[in-house]
């Protein structure tokens, strides 16, 4: 719900469990005045303060008022270069040179429904759920509109923001920064909560004080990244999974980001979340427009796992576009760590009859298909069929794959090519890079150039006569390298700061297409697994791989931090062979499928080398998959225990939303003598209910499973546990 109170010039955001509050003062410029648990109403800007502050300076328009300064303001959207010397949101460069630029109110208005972004991913609603607000601001002198958007889901707690700048002006304006969310909070005892790794071990949480001064995270790398995730948060530093006040924000955006945190010198703190500024400079020709990716908040007053449940449903019911929804999603098998580069057509049929045999439903086709791709260094962008390999063509494969009663699917790396392709022979002038300099490669590959459309078009052709020749269902999208030597040859000089946001619109653009040409084709995102894990690429591809690690233990620690932003429902999540590829560890069979079920449910190993004991856990674990499914898809996810180095077991969640049927899940971590016992805390049953849990004569009151605890079992190392609940 939006108050618009239009008299008083104040704007009051109101979700389920929050308010949000802003109000332009009497020099027009637009405060923030509050965001926190749900107040009953009210003009908040009561609460600010003002000081003469040495070394903060004073706008011209209070005269010799020194107790007003933006540098002490808590701003809406603050600027660069006009005395407020705190993390700016926007930074202009003027055709005059200079980089001031001053806010002032214009007008706001309220609407029905939400905003929509043209070319960019963003949070969707019917006009019933959501409520959009819109705030004009202007710097006079340089002729620049600014338009403050923010969506409200009020049942999902969300509130969405986007920034629309307009140069009204007749000369060219450049835009050195242009962040999607700025947000000042009144004290500065908070903890900066990150995600963050490597390829390989993606999204661990970090957390630590905010120190005086600005910390960060970020990408340069083209792409969101394995190293830092634009999801952070800021909480109390009491807080956890059910008490304390937190906030998430994400960037819907699958590019470079900057999420920055400043502790100033008042101890009061400010966020910003956008584009990263490295490299980036948009030119605004006169009467053009730019607008910034969309940042999504959610505030808890209760802790990280409301906060989670909130991104969770805002996500599934207003940003996934999942062309399967309304089926269940069939297990599936990839060929990757069976064969890799190593097949052919009888191979294949062979693989995917055995398989078929054990219920698996989807068969995926990985690399090495295509060109005369025998190994990593050759054929990306020749997108036609091998023909050693396959000589009877893709369409052959798949409907022999259908006729075992399989889905088919292909995996594709579309945003690159090889130096040996008859793609890159034909355009050399396609690849980003600075002319006259060597390439820097990785995986021995190039990266497209996707700000030019005929690139694109290009691409789409020669992909969609694959498509149109097999029966695909399921793409899996690879991008298996960083962007480097960031250079385009259809642009010029005084353009190139735009490459790297043109680039990621470029792949947007794309995605769209091959949506809309394949509407009955789920296609998941992957950039070296979790390289691309971002809001952005959800709205494209409705789950991603999450990583390339798919070691059991290691996956523990990886989809646990996922899952304070993403849920269960978007991260790709396969069962692999022993030992590990990654760690060389040996984990138990029934453990790789516990972790797997609580994502995308699938295989990456060679059925065929599995023995009859093998076999039969399979066939249960499918059994488990598809008894779980909703709950897994659609419930409540509770963090119970965190992956832990000292043997402490990891447990989680899932509860439906009637609170009658919910799934234990939990891993034991290593073994070491003399264990103790140990009592497992459930959250989110109804503590009036009595629980059946698996294998279990006796009910447990709800009460007792939650503030008593559940007794667990002693278990050997790596082991695991799987217990329904439901109420009687």
């Amino acid at each position: 719900m939006i108050i618009l109170d239009s008299e008083a010039r104040l704007f009051t955001l109101q979700t389920r469990n929050t308010t949000y509050q802003m109000k332009v003062d009497e020099k027009g410029v637009l405060l923030h005045t509050y965001y926190g648990a749900k107040l009953q109403g009210g003009d908040l800007s009561r609460l600010i303060r003002f000081a003469d502050r040495g070394f903060s300076p004073n706008p011209s328009q209070v005269g010799n008022d020194r107790t007003y300064s933006l540098d002490t303001l808590p701003q809406e959207y603050a600027c660069a270069g006009t005395g407020d010397f705190r993390l700016p949101a926007l930074e202009l460069e003027l055709a005059d040179g200079s980089h001031a630029a001053e806010l002032r109110y214009v007008e706001a208005k309220a609407c029905r429904g939400k905003y929509t972004l043209e070319g960019l991913p963003a949070f969707f609603a019917s006009p019933e759920e959501a409520d959009t607000l819109a705030i004009t601001l202007e710097d006079a002198a340089a002729h620049i509109r600014v338009e403050l958007l923010y969506g409200v889901f009020e049942a999902c707690d969300l509130i969405t923001r986007a920034v629309r700048i307009r140069n009204c002006g007749q000369e060219p304006v450049r835009l050195r920064r242009a962040a999607s969310l700025c947000l000042d909070f009144p004290g500065a005892e908070l903890d900066f909560v990150t995600f963050d790794g490597g390829h390989v071990k993606e999204r661990g949480l970090n957390r630590a004080p905010l120190r005086p001064g600005i910390q960060s995270v970020g990408s340069v790398r083209g792409i969101s990244s394995h190293q830092h995730n634009p999801f952070v948060m800021l909480c109390e530093p009491s807080a956890g999974e059910e008490h304390g006040l937190c906030y998430g924000a994400a960037l819907v955006y699958s590019g470079n980001f900057e999420a920055a945190a400043e502790r100033e010198q008042f101890e009061t703190a400010r966020l910003t979340l956008g584009i990263h500024p490295f490299h980036f400079c948009w030119t605004l020709e006169a009467g053009e427009a730019f607008t910034t990716p969309e940042a999504a908040l959610i505030c808890s007053p209760n802790g990280f796992g409301q906060m989670s449940r909130q991104f969770h449903q805002a996500v599934r019911s207003h940003l996934l576009r999942d062309v399967w929804h309304s089926r269940r999603k069939p297990v599936l098998v990839n060929s990757w760590e069976a064969f890799y580069f190593d097949y052919d057509h009888q191979r294949l049929l062979r693989f995917a009859r055995e398989a078929a045999a054990l219920g698996v439903e989807l068969f995926v086709l990985d690399d090495g298909w295509f060109g005369h791709r025998d190994n990593d260094s050759t054929s990306l962008g020749d997108w036609w069929v091998h023909p050693k390999k396959l000589p009877e063509g893709l369409g052959a494969l798949s409907r022999e794959i259908n006729a075992l009663g399989m889905e088919f699917g292909l995996w594709i790396e579309p945003e690159m090519v090889s130096e040996d392709s008859e793609l890159y022979r034909a355009h050399p002038d396609w690849v980003l890079n600075p002319p006259g300099r060597p390439y820097t490669r990785g995986r021995c590959q190039l990266v497209l150039d996707y700000t030019r459309p005929e690139v694109r078009t290009y691409i789409f052709s020669s992909l969609q006569k694959v498509l149109d020749d097999a029966h695909v269902s399921f793409l899996k999208w690879d991008m298996n390298r960083a962007l480097a030597q960031v250079w385009s040859a259809g642009l010029p000089a005084d353009r190139q700061g735009e490459v790297y946001h043109r680039y990621v619109l470029g792949v947007y653009d794309l995605l769209e297409r091959m949506r809309q040409a394949n509407p009955h084709t789920l296609i998941e995102g992957c950039s070296g697994g979790g390289g691309r894990f971002d809001m952005g690429m959800l709205y494209y591809t409705p789950q991603i791989w999450c990583s390339d690690n798919t070691d059991a233990i290691d996956r523990l620690r990886i989809q646990y931090g996922t899952s304070f932003a993403y849920p269960p429902a978007t991260m790709g999540a396969h069962v692999s062979a022993v030992p590990n590829e990654q760690t060389g560890r040996s984990v138990p069979l029934e453990t790789r499928g516990v972790v797997a079920l609580s994502g995308t449910f699938g295989y990456e190993m060679d059925m065929g080398a599995l023995s009859q004991q093998e076999k039969d856990v399979v066939a249960k674990q499918i059994a488990d998959y598809k008894e779980s499914y909703d709950l897994i898809q659609t419930g409540d996810y509770y963090r119970l225990t965190p992956p832990s180095p000292d043997g402490a077991p990891t447990a989680w969640l899932h509860v439906s939303a009637d609170q009658r049927t919910a799934l234990l899940c939990l891993v034991s971590g290593q073994v070491h003598a003399a264990q103790p016992f140990r009592y497992l805390k459930l959250r989110g049953l109804d503590p009036r209910l009595q629980y059946r849990i698996t294998g279990e004569d006796l009910s447990w009151p709800g009460d007792v499973l939650m503030q008593a605890g559940y007794p667990l079992p002693m278990l050997g190392e790596y082991q695991s546990l799987r217990l329904w609940l439901k109420a009687e």
